[in-house]
């Protein structure tokens, strides 16, 4: 388990170095600069501030100097935008928002994708089959950006049970973690149904209804514990868009998260928290896909880590 891990975190070395790589690529071919306003800034005042934060510099020196700084003192630089703050003030103040909504709203999906991909299984060609089947496909077919909008209609302007924006209270949570959990309760209700369907026409499974073993046993000890393998890597995918992809969701909602000061940094050509965030999400993404790895070991003793 040891050189596994050791072999896996190394890997992350090369990934992050690539994603680094195109990220700044790309921000340098992107057209303008970051002192591009409606309002013209004087020339002067431009070369001061290129100056200040080395965009003077050739280019090859921007890179290495700003790789240096992020692996040696873990440093993403300063807030073009908000100058009086720096990207890690950006990432600790923004991020444990959007953590917080991702997790959320995938607890919620993946309780309820779950909970409908056995029922479903258990009952199928039944109507409530038919009925978790509709959820699932119209999940998966509706973007967010069509469900927030009807949800702010119904649930807050309608009915008046919930507020549509804001973050901290409890009922502020109830819209955009519902939003952003629909996607990946759909797709798990999929994926587990067809994995249960599967599961259930085993030897081992028809062996333990033989030997006289209840229903609830049967299914939850024996069939879901190994049709959650192929489930698993879903969801850990989904963890990982649904944490670094809540952009619209925090937008709409106006949640002080991450993603939507990441969408006002791309407005605002605010490079180095363009970086930061890329980074931090590729970090985040990779980390998730190692622990489902891990998890695979959990759900399956038969998988080992050599």
């Amino acid at each position: 388990m040891a050189t596994y891990l050791l072999r896996r975190i190394l890997l992350l070395v090369p990934i992050w170095l690539a994603v680094y790589t195109l990220t700044f690529g790309l921000m340098q071919l992107t057209p303008g600069g970051p002192w591009d306003r409606e309002k013209p800034v004087p020339r002067e005042v431009r070369e001061a501030l290129d100056r200040k934060y080395g965009l003077d510099k050739p280019v090859w020196q921007q890179y290495t100097d700003y790789l240096v700084g992020v692996v040696t003192r873990f440093d993403f630089g300063p807030s073009y935008a908000s100058r009086s703050r720096t990207v890690n003030d950006v990432i600790g103040d923004f991020f444990p928002v959007s953590l917080s909504l991702g997790l959320m709203a995938m607890a919620v999906g993946t309780a309820l994708g779950v909970t409908l991909g056995v029922v479903s299984a258990l009952r199928h060609n039944s109507w409530l089959d038919h009925l978790a089947m509709l959820f699932a496909i119209s999940g998966v077919s509706v973007p967010a950006f069509v469900v927030g909008p009807l949800l702010v209609l119904l649930f807050a302007l309608k009915l008046g049970w919930v507020p549509t924006q804001g973050w901290g209270r409890p009922e502020q949570a109830v819209l955009p973690v519902f939003t952003l959990a629909l996607p990946p309760a759909a797709l798990l209700a999929r994926y587990t149904r067809a994995a249960m369907l599967e599961v259930t026409r085993m030897d081992y499974v028809r062996t333990a209804r033989a030997k006289g073993l209840g229903e609830r046993t049967v299914v939850w000890r024996h069939a879901l514990r190994n049709a959650l393998i192929p489930v698993t890597t879903v969801a850990g995918v989904m963890l990982a868009i649904v944490i670094t992809g809540s952009f619209y969701v925090e937008y709409v909602f106006n949640i002080p998260g991450l993603g939507r000061y990441f969408v006002t940094a791309v407005t605002n050509r605010d490079y180095p928290v363009l970086m930061g965030v890329t980074l931090l999400f590729a970090t985040v993404i990779a980390v998730v896909n190692l622990l489902v790895d891990l998890l695979y070991g959990y759900l399956d003793p038969r998988i080992r880590y050599d």
